[in-house]
Protein backbone atom coordinates (compact mmCIF):
# COMPACT_ATOMS: atom_id res chain seq x y z
CA UNK A 1 0.00 0.00 0.00
CA UNK A 2 0.92 3.54 -0.64
CA UNK A 3 0.52 5.55 2.38
CA UNK A 4 0.71 9.24 3.25
CA UNK A 5 2.24 11.05 6.08
CA UNK A 6 1.28 14.64 6.72
CA UNK A 7 1.46 16.71 9.75
CA UNK A 8 0.83 20.30 10.48
CA UNK A 9 3.56 21.87 12.42
CA UNK A 10 1.89 21.37 16.01
CA UNK A 11 0.83 17.79 14.99
CA UNK A 12 4.46 16.85 13.81
CA UNK A 13 6.30 15.55 17.53
CA UNK A 14 2.85 13.17 17.84
CA UNK A 15 3.10 11.76 14.35
CA UNK A 16 6.49 11.09 14.65
CA UNK A 17 5.87 9.52 18.44
CA UNK A 18 2.66 7.32 16.10
CA UNK A 19 4.99 6.50 13.00
CA UNK A 20 7.93 5.26 15.75
CA UNK A 21 5.23 3.20 18.10
CA UNK A 22 3.70 1.41 14.74
CA UNK A 23 7.16 1.35 12.78
CA UNK A 24 6.92 -2.64 11.98
CA UNK A 25 3.76 -1.92 9.95
CA UNK A 26 4.55 1.27 8.28
CA UNK A 27 7.62 -0.67 7.26
CA UNK A 28 5.73 -3.14 4.93
CA UNK A 29 4.48 -0.09 2.78
CA UNK A 30 5.43 2.56 0.63
CA UNK A 31 5.55 5.70 2.21
CA UNK A 32 5.18 9.40 0.93
CA UNK A 33 5.30 12.04 3.34
CA UNK A 34 5.74 16.23 3.21
CA UNK A 35 9.34 17.91 3.51
CA UNK A 36 9.94 18.31 7.25
CA UNK A 37 7.65 15.75 8.45
CA UNK A 38 9.11 13.13 5.75
CA UNK A 39 12.40 14.05 6.89
CA UNK A 40 11.46 13.94 11.25
CA UNK A 41 9.98 10.60 10.58
CA UNK A 42 12.90 9.43 8.49
CA UNK A 43 15.31 10.68 11.11
CA UNK A 44 13.32 9.45 13.89
CA UNK A 45 13.07 5.53 12.79
CA UNK A 46 15.06 4.65 9.72
CA UNK A 47 11.94 4.15 7.27
CA UNK A 48 12.41 4.73 3.79
CA UNK A 49 9.79 7.72 2.96
CA UNK A 50 9.50 9.37 -0.43
CA UNK A 51 9.57 12.91 0.07
CA UNK A 52 7.91 15.70 -1.87
CA UNK A 53 7.88 19.62 -0.81
CA UNK A 54 6.47 21.05 2.31
CA UNK A 55 3.00 21.53 2.32
CA UNK A 56 2.58 25.39 2.17
CA UNK A 57 4.93 24.97 -0.63
CA UNK A 58 3.38 22.30 -2.69
CA UNK A 59 3.65 18.84 -0.82
CA UNK A 60 -0.25 18.82 0.33
CA UNK A 61 -0.96 19.26 -3.58
CA UNK A 62 1.87 16.81 -4.78
CA UNK A 63 0.01 14.27 -2.57
CA UNK A 64 -3.48 15.03 -4.14
CA UNK A 65 -2.10 14.22 -7.60
CA UNK A 66 -1.28 10.78 -6.49
CA UNK A 67 -4.45 10.33 -4.82
CA UNK A 68 -6.38 11.78 -8.20
CA UNK A 69 -4.51 9.06 -10.21
CA UNK A 70 -5.80 6.52 -7.54
CA UNK A 71 -1.82 6.02 -6.83
CA UNK A 72 -2.27 6.49 -2.91
CA UNK A 73 -4.03 4.06 -0.37
CA UNK A 74 -3.79 5.70 2.90
CA UNK A 75 -3.49 9.40 4.34
CA UNK A 76 -2.36 9.63 7.62
CA UNK A 77 -2.69 14.21 7.98
CA UNK A 78 -2.61 15.23 11.58
CA UNK A 79 -4.38 18.46 11.36
CA UNK A 80 -4.16 21.05 14.02
CA UNK A 81 -7.42 22.53 14.40
CA UNK A 82 -6.81 25.74 16.81
CA UNK A 83 -4.30 27.23 14.37
CA UNK A 84 -5.31 29.07 11.12
CA UNK A 85 -2.82 27.77 8.10
CA UNK A 86 -2.10 29.38 5.35
CA UNK A 87 -2.47 27.02 2.75
CA UNK A 88 -5.87 26.14 4.14
CA UNK A 89 -7.26 25.81 0.38
CA UNK A 90 -4.72 22.97 0.08
CA UNK A 91 -5.83 21.16 2.99
CA UNK A 92 -9.71 21.34 1.96
CA UNK A 93 -8.70 20.13 -1.86
CA UNK A 94 -6.61 17.25 0.07
CA UNK A 95 -9.31 16.22 2.45
CA UNK A 96 -11.66 16.56 -0.62
CA UNK A 97 -10.10 14.04 -2.86
CA UNK A 98 -10.00 11.64 -0.17
CA UNK A 99 -13.69 11.54 -0.33
CA UNK A 100 -14.13 11.75 -3.70
CA UNK A 101 -11.64 8.84 -4.56
CA UNK A 102 -12.83 6.89 -0.95
CA UNK A 103 -9.11 6.96 -0.15
CA UNK A 104 -9.17 6.15 4.33
CA UNK A 105 -8.65 9.31 5.84
CA UNK A 106 -6.78 9.60 9.66
CA UNK A 107 -6.76 13.07 10.48
CA UNK A 108 -6.28 11.80 14.30
CA UNK A 109 -4.63 10.02 16.56
CA UNK A 110 -7.78 8.30 17.43
CA UNK A 111 -8.60 7.35 13.87
CA UNK A 112 -5.20 6.72 13.23
CA UNK A 113 -4.71 3.70 15.71
CA UNK A 114 -8.13 2.33 13.86
CA UNK A 115 -6.85 3.04 10.58
CA UNK A 116 -3.05 1.57 11.28
CA UNK A 117 -4.30 -1.52 12.82
CA UNK A 118 -6.63 -1.86 9.76
CA UNK A 119 -3.55 -2.10 7.96
CA UNK A 120 -1.92 -4.52 9.97
CA UNK A 121 -5.21 -6.98 9.76
CA UNK A 122 -5.08 -6.02 5.66
CA UNK A 123 -8.77 -4.70 5.92
CA UNK A 124 -8.22 -2.23 3.14
CA UNK A 125 -7.40 -4.31 0.44
CA UNK A 126 -10.68 -3.36 -1.26
CA UNK A 127 -7.75 -0.71 -2.45
CA UNK A 128 -6.14 -4.07 -4.58
CA UNK A 129 -9.64 -4.46 -6.27
CA UNK A 130 -10.13 -0.82 -7.13
CA UNK A 131 -6.25 -0.22 -8.69
CA UNK A 132 -7.19 -3.33 -10.69
CA UNK A 133 -10.42 -1.86 -12.48
CA UNK A 134 -9.07 1.26 -12.71
CA UNK A 135 -10.66 3.50 -10.43
CA UNK A 136 -13.79 4.82 -9.04
CA UNK A 137 -14.70 6.70 -11.64
CA UNK A 138 -13.55 4.13 -14.89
Amino acid sequence: MNIALIAHDNKKNDLVQFAIAYQNIFSKHSLFATGTTGQRISEATGLSITRFQSGPLGGDQQIGAMIAQNEMDAVFFFRDPLTAQPHEPDVTALVRLCDVYSIPLATNMGTAELLIRGLELGLIEWRNIIKENGGPND
